[in-house]
């Protein structure tokens, strides 16, 4: 059972030379739920380890390496087609709409959807305090005329938002990145269940979607040649190591990601080298040779396999956009 968290409520903050504001709401306990997530995922048959916990200060570093990567395909496909066809987009949206971003919001796409829609709120979500405090900061700088009220949370699980003021302004939540290719079927569908909760009947919503396509495309993006996903993906030892008193020896694992293909999806894996036991805290887990540890899925989608999928959640597909290469989707998405 999920442990109940604390919510607690930061001063209005007001950032250096901005005329904006930034209210942040936070949740206690990010620690303990990062102690716990890992003994139980250790615990399992399959090891596994959740991806939302890639992202420290060195993780974010290494995924912002990635994402200039000549083989990383989605960050620069989606920048493309959001700008390609961002006043279709803001015509779907509204202007002066309630923007939800279940992110810290410190993408350039986020920039380009907050200056065309000129949000009367923009609500970002994201489970580090950190992260979110900074590209919140950032925002309010840029845009100083942009109301902020940030939400620390983790969005893979139940989540309260700030009630939706209501009037006749749609509640838009936006969903970059294909951050929901990382949740299986049942956890999309939750997720974007509670997503319509949050727009309400009115509401809409923008989400990436990953496209299938050939193999070794993927297998290209997530096996890199100068080896930064390998780094990233063992950073996640690394980080158990600095913050819950891990003793993992990175030499003596290996990334591994592949695609599956009768799931759909690109496991990333930690492969261990030998038979050895690593300590987390104070519980002990034992790895044989070739045992792994399950630290990723990045699930690609058909175009009418994703609308299928929203629309078990209440949600129906108004539109879709493409890049020019077919790799990258973004779907408007209407709650019913």
């Amino acid at each position: 059972m999920a442990r109940k968290q604390r919510v607690r409520r930061h001063p209005r903050l007001k950032p250096p030379g901005a005329a904006g504001a930034v209210r942040i709401f936070g949740a206690t306990g990010a620690a303990d739920n990062f102690l716990d997530d890992v003994i139980a995922g250790l615990s399992l048959p399959q090891k596994t380890l959740s991806p939302k916990y890639f992202y420290d200060a060195e993780g974010s570093r290494l995924f912002e390496r990635i994402c200039r990567l000549r083989e990383y395909y989605p960050t620069r496909a989606e920048l493309s087609l959001t700008r390609q066809h961002l006043g279709e987009i803001a015509r779907f949206a509204g202007e002066g709409c309630e923007l939800i971003e279940y992110g810290s919001g410190e993408s350039v796409k986020t920039r380009l959807l907050v200056e065309r829609l000129r949000p009367v709120r923009y609500i970002p979500v994201d489970i580090s305090e950190a992260a979110l405090r900074e590209a919140a900061w950032r925002l309010a700088r840029e845009f100083p005329w942009l109301e902020i009220t940030g939400v620390v949370g983790d969005f893979s699980r139940p989540l309260k938002l700030p009630p939706h003021r209501g009037g006749r302004r749609r509640r838009v939540a936006y969903f970059p990145g294909s951050t929901i290719g990382n949740l299986s079927a049942g956890e999309a569908e939750a997720f974007l269940r509670m997503t319509r909760g949050h727009v309400g009947a009115r509401g809409a919503m923008l989400v990436g979607v990953d496209l299938k396509k050939d193999a070794n495309v993927l297998h290209a993006a997530y096996n890199d040649s100068r080896g930064v996903t390998a780094a990233f993906n063992l950073n996640l030892l690394a980080r158990i190591n600095r913050e819950l008193d891990g003793d993992f020896d990175l030499r003596r694992f290996r990334h591994y990601a592949f695609y599956n293909a009768s799931l759909g999806r690109v496991e990333m894996h930690l492969v261990s080298l030998a038979k050895q036991q690593v300590r987390v805290a104070r519980s002990r887990f034992e790895f044989d040779a070739g045992e792994t540890i399950h630290t990723e899925n990045s699930c690609k989608y058909s175009i009418e396999e994703f609308r299928l999928l929203a629309a078990e959640a209440g949600f129906r597909g108004a539109k879709v956009w493409r890049d020019r290469r077919g790799l990258f989707s973004l779907h408007a998405l209407l709650a019913d």
